[in-house]
């Protein structure tokens, strides 16, 4: 219920930021209700309470099932089940005030990490424990991605959570630029792949067979499937950051990885498929099994798109783009969805006791299902590729076609409507699976489906070396533990290690205290879910924005600002090309500068005062991580702020602009103006001349 619940809540919130990018009125002018705010809690509802709690439910019930054997703790499981849903209550109360660390699927500030952190390894307990008790000493494949899921996780995320605070509700990443980069989507595609994977390929061993009535459609595959995926998996990260400043062997590493992924990844899938066979029948009337069949279907388009799409050649087309939002939610709303309706149908008869309480309702749920996600997909699909090949377009005298960013997004608004049509579908679906397995529930006693228990364990002798990894968990998990750390350490150690590997730049030099303040306004309004600070090294990007992106130039940057998604223009080389009056209008109403614009309204930074009292403790934290601030600096902070600010603002009267000094309009506006100004002259002295300069 749990599950089904936050489903409905994660695809609310998404239709909510689908109508605000088609329709900028829908942000309501008020702050905590804007794409940029919105837009994540979306993804972690979607994520870590949706999907999250569906892993959970095929986790505790096939666990016990397939080890004959009740959870090691009650106990455990309970903290385990409501300390994950205070998280994600303590997410959805976070994210939309702005308390954000500002890393994608890693927004939740420490206090919330070390929580998430403490409810994992207490789950790791249980598991393990249960394990440990186990009536069956046979390992079934379903566990491997079960125990797969759970350590790479865990490391994943402490490693990418590590941070030091400045207060209860701010804190910096300890990693900076380009190595922050290279962690934050280390973590980023691997949660993908540990998260919103390998545990529903492991319910998708358990329960497709128990639906189907057969089994597993080849054993040895499922072991080269297992094996190859999880030692895969963790080396495609840096495929998120091609054509970046990420030095260029860690950029190819991934992209190999990613599409030698393509083996494992419809190796399962056809094991999935083909356990069906000889049950085909059943797909026609059994809204379950259609479930099943869709999702599979859509893990296999979307892995196949994924690797396809870390080709450097198709990254350059799709990335910063709508179809890499398409692609996302192919595999979200298709492959996770699918799974997990499939599962919640096939298990409410079991659990209460009494029929599913309408079969045609979970008929009508599968075509919404299906309409709302090839609708949501294709939409983007075509948004994307539009955006590109404007960007990119250039005329007969080699100039740029559409030399205005905001020239795609008015030519792709109409998807973003259709988009919003299909998230709506998806929704009313989600709403019809919820009351459906909540009328199933209604009035019924829960069927007594504890475990039987046998006097003794049962076992054969192992033949296989594999049969005997089988039977030995903690061999096992050595195992996976050293598959996914050979990928990480390789890459990560020489990117740290070696300093020549992320060179400096003389002139780039730290933020002042308004700058920084500024920085950290920009942040917490969601800023880097629309804009990129990264200019790539390719010639339209070049003669759109200016000279390429350096790893030097972020070597400040507690965490990094590369963005992901351009909904609007790369912001690296903004520093100094519009006045502060330019800015001050366009934050208020940015339809008085981009005529047609579709980004909302930030009037309560105006008003908003900054804490400037506040400062000394950021400026100390960077110190701390290295950032060359002064003691004398430090202790002057709050004076060089005011000085600083008072310029802007004293700037901005002769406009007949009456802005506050510590208002935090007018950090944003200097954090802006600093943007790609520091080694600029140094930047283009060393541009090659066949770059324009």
């Amino acid at each position: 219920m749990a599950t089904l619940l936050w489903g409905v809540v994660g695809m609310l919130v998404g239709v909510i930021v689908a109508v605000q990018l088609a329709y900028w009125p829908a942000n309501l002018n008020t702050s905590w209700l804007t794409f940029g705010r919105l837009r994540p809690l979306h993804t972690n509802a979607v994520v870590f309470a949706f999907a999250a709690n569906g892993f959970f439910v095929g986790l505790y019930y096939s666990l016990q099932r397939l080890l004959k054997t009740r959870m090691w703790s009650d106990l455990l499981s309970r903290i385990h089940f409501w300390g994950w849903q205070f998280i994600i209550v303590a997410a959805a109360i976070s994210i939309p005030l702005g308390l954000t660390q500002g890393k994608e699927y890693a927004e939740l500030e420490w206090p919330i990490d070390i929580l998430i952190a403490v409810i994992w390894v207490l789950m790791t307990i249980n598991v393990l424990m249960t394990l440990k008790i186990r009536r069956i000493q046979h390992i079934y494949v379903a566990i491997w991605f079960y125990l797969a899921s759970i350590i790479t996780i865990a490391m994943l995320h402490v490693v990418n959570s590590l941070a030091l605070p400045v207060s209860l509700f701010k804190s910096y990443s300890i990693f900076a630029g380009v190595q922050d980069a290279l962690v934050q989507w280390w973590y980023g595609h691997n949660a993908v792949g540990f998260l919103l994977t390998t545990p529903f390929l492991g319910m998708m061993y358990y329960f497709i067979p128990k639906a189907a009535g057969r089994p597993v459609y080849s054993y040895r595959l499922s072991i080269v499937h297992f094996w190859s995926l999880v030692f895969l998996y963790i080396w495609t990260g840096p495929h998120h950051l091609l054509y970046t400043s990420l030095p260029e062997w860690v950029q190819s590493l991934g992209m190999v990885f990613s599409l030698m992924l393509i083996a494992p990844s419809w190796g399962g899938m056809i094991n999935g498929l083909l356990t069906l066979r000889g049950a085909w029948h059943k797909v026609r009337i059994d809204p379950v099994l259609k479930f099943f069949v869709v999702a599979m279907t859509f893990y296999g388009m979307a892995t196949l798109e994924g690797s396809l799409m870390a080709i450097k050649s198709v990254n350059l087309m799709t990335h910063y783009t709508d179809y890499t939002i398409g692609h996302v939610h192919g595999g979200a709303l298709g492959w996770l969805g699918g799974m997990i309706f499939a599962v919640c149908y096939w298990l409410a008869p079991r659990l209460f006791g009494k029929e599913l309480h309408s079969p045609k309702l979970a008929n009508v749920h599968f075509w919404l299902f299906t309409i709302g996600v090839l609708l949501y997909v294709t939409s983007m699909w075509a948004a994307g590729i539009t955006q590109s090949l404007m960007w990119f377009a250039t005329g007969d005298d080699g100039l740029l076609k559409y030399p205005q960013f905001l020239e795609a997004v008015l030519a792709t608004k109409s998807l973003y409507w259709i988009r919003m049509i299909g998230g709506t579908i998806y929704l009313v679906g989600m709403i019809v699976c919820f009351y459906n397995v909540l009328m199933t529930s209604k009035g019924s006693k829960p069927k007594d489906e504890s475990v039987k228990f046998i006097p003794e364990r049962t076992s054969h002798e192992p033949g296989t070396l594999h049969e005997k990894l089988e039977h030995n968990a903690f061999a096992f998990n050595i195992g996976i533990a050293i598959a996914i750390l050979i990928g990480g350490i390789i890459e990560f150690v020489p990117t740290f290690m070696i300093k020549s590997n992320v060179p400096t730049i003389s002139d780039v030099k730290p933020y002042s205290p308004l700058e920084l303040e500024g920085r950290d306004v920009y942040i917490r309004e969601g800023c880097y879910n629309c804009h990129s600070q990264m200019i790539r090294a390719v010639r339209a990007e070049t003669m759109r924005y200016g000279e390429f992106t350096r790893a030097g130039e972020s070597v400040y940057d507690h965490p990094f600002q590369f963005g992901s998604k351009r909904t609007g223009p790369d912001l690296q080389r903004i520093g100094g090309k519009y006045p502060d009056f330019w800015h001050y209008r366009h934050m208020l109403n940015p339809r008085d500068t981009a005529p047609g614009s579709i980004m909302p309204n930030y009037p309560w930074l105006a008003e908003n005062k900054v804490g400037v009292d506040k400062i000394g403790d950021k400026m100390s934290a960077m110190q701390t991580l290295g950032v060359p601030y002064t003691d004398d600096e430090i202790s002057h902070g709050k004076e060089l702020y005011l000085a600083q600010a008072t310029a802007v603002s004293g700037g901005l009267a002769k406009e007949n602009v009456q802005l506050a000094a510590e208002s935090e309009l007018t950090a944003l506006i200097a954090y802006l103006q600093r943007l790609g100004v520091d080694g600029r002259a140094a930047i283009k002295n060393s541009v090659p001349e066949a770059l324009p300069q």
